[in-house]
């Protein structure tokens, strides 16, 4: 097995957190009334459940997983609701018959982001090369998946994205300017050359 010991932690931690996301989902799914967010749970929990197999494939036998690995294809389109409007102040349910598609999306979201940060970790420490290959291409499928939920919440005024003043974006825009000179490696030469 060409696996180190932290690798194996953090591939355990990569697959736990895809069951955990699995399971959630499951939970969720009873509780989901709008159409369109249980298309996109459904659509994501058999994304997730094949990922995590060619996961462990991979993981188990240090191989090549027996299939390709595919890009997340949401079905959203990429027009976000900028602004505000008044919602009821969050809070905890008390019982589950009051969980709301709002409450499921945003544990979806959140399930996402999380598996997303996990990966990004894992991946940049695994030692074995397919396994490392496998988790680092599942890293944009996560994100795609959250960024599906969250134009879901946003239509729904769930997840809303203030803006700020015309002029304070401009100076937050205009608060950078592209680096120049040249590479350290030629400032090191061109030092060097000046001492001579």
């Amino acid at each position: 097995m060409n696996h180190g010991g932290h690798e194996m932690f953090d591939v355990h931690e990569v697959l736990v957190g895809a069951i955990n996301t699995m399971n959630l989902y499951k939970l969720l799914g009873n509780h989901i009334q709008d159409p369109e967010l249980r298309d996109i749970q459904n659509r994501q929990y058999q994304f997730i459940q094949e990922e995590y197999n060619l996961t462990l494939e991979c993981f188990q036998t240090g191989q090549p997983p027996s299939k390709r690995t595919e890009p997340y294809m949401m079905k959203e389109n990429n027009d976000f609701i900028f602004g505000m409007t008044q919602m009821p102040p969050a809070k905890p349910i008390q019982n589950v018959t009051e969980m709301s598609d709002q409450q499921a999306a945003v544990a979806m979201l959140s399930a996402l982001k999380a598996s997303a940060s996990m990966k990004t970790m894992a991946a940049a420490e695994t030692t074995n090369p397919v396994v490392r290959r496998v988790i680092a291409a599942s890293i944009p499928n996560c994100l795609e998946m959250a960024y599906e939920v969250s134009l879901y919440q946003n239509k729904h005024h769930y997840y809303q994205v203030p803006q700020l003043a015309a002029q304070d974006m401009q100076n937050i825009l205009n608060g950078f300017a592209p680096a120049q000179g040249a590479p350290m490696m030629q400032q090191q030469m061109n030092m060097n050359n000046n001492m001579h």
